[in-house]
């Protein structure tokens, strides 16, 4: 069985040290990076089971590699940082990343944290069935392809944001609670904040406007959630 691709991204040696030695005795094969760019570069190149992301960089910060990896990419990110602010981790989480670790960590902690997300991942990437396009008015969504179209143009979304409004089309006038969109998404054992589906939420209708969308088909259900309004003008 081969091992599982690490990458560590740290501007600090000592940190990036400490990861590689303990990963690696834990059977991880371990790629380092010292800065976002040199981040990038090595994803483009080799192909990673899980990302290791400090905030903290001096070329590009943690939250300007993932946005960009975000753009390609569905690998898992976990962010590692010493930012301990709620608003920190909403951002994160909200530009694509999977999962936040807040330094000084347990290694332990760490470890199942990382287990979950590459589980999370394979159970996505290998389970689903053949899925049929989904028509609405002025977007056409393609499950398998992980494409959306806006009056037949390509328009970029994260994996999550990808994964958030095809749960929701595919369950058309279904309203789902916050607690349960992050369940379904990010799994049970999420321990972060529900308001970054309200963050994934705002994100998605600012993209489908800007592609020229004249409806909203994310619609708000106070005192529940999120629901797929499908019509050709709002409600």
């Amino acid at each position: 069985m081969s091992k599982l691709q690490v990458l560590i991204v740290d501007d600090e040696w000592n940190m990036r040290n400490l990861l590689r030695i303990y990963l690696m005795k834990e059977g991880f094969q371990i790629k380092e990076a010292a800065t976002g760019l040199e981040a990038l570069s090595m994803v483009k190149k080799h192909s990673f089971d899980i990302i290791l992301l400090d905030v903290m960089m001096p070329d590009m910060d943690g939250w300007q590699v993932c946005k960009v990896i975000r753009e390609t990419e569905t690998v898992p990110i976990l962010m590692l940082t010493a930012r301990t602010e709620t608003k920190d981790k909403i951002h994160g989480l909200g530009i694509g990343a999977d999962d936040y670790l807040t330094k000084p960590f347990d290694s332990e902690e760490l470890l199942a944290r990382m287990y979950s997300l590459i589980r999370r991942s394979t159970i996505t990437q290998t389970s689903q069935p053949q899925q049929l396009a989904l028509e609405f008015p002025q977007m056409t969504i393609f499950p398998d392809a992980r494409e959306i179209r806006i009056h037949a143009e390509l328009v970029d979304f994260t994996p999550k944001e990808f994964d958030l409004l095809v749960l929701l089309a595919q369950s058309r006038q279904r309203a789902f609670s916050r607690e349960e969109l992050v369940e379904r998404l990010w799994g049970f054992d999420y321990e972060g904040e529900v308001r970054v589906v309200d963050t994934h939420i705002k994100n998605i209708r600012e993209k489908l406007q800007k592609a020229g969308m004249t409806y909203n088909p994310i619609q708000t259900v106070w005192g529940v959630g999120y629901k797929f309004f499908v019509s050709g003008e709002q409600e």
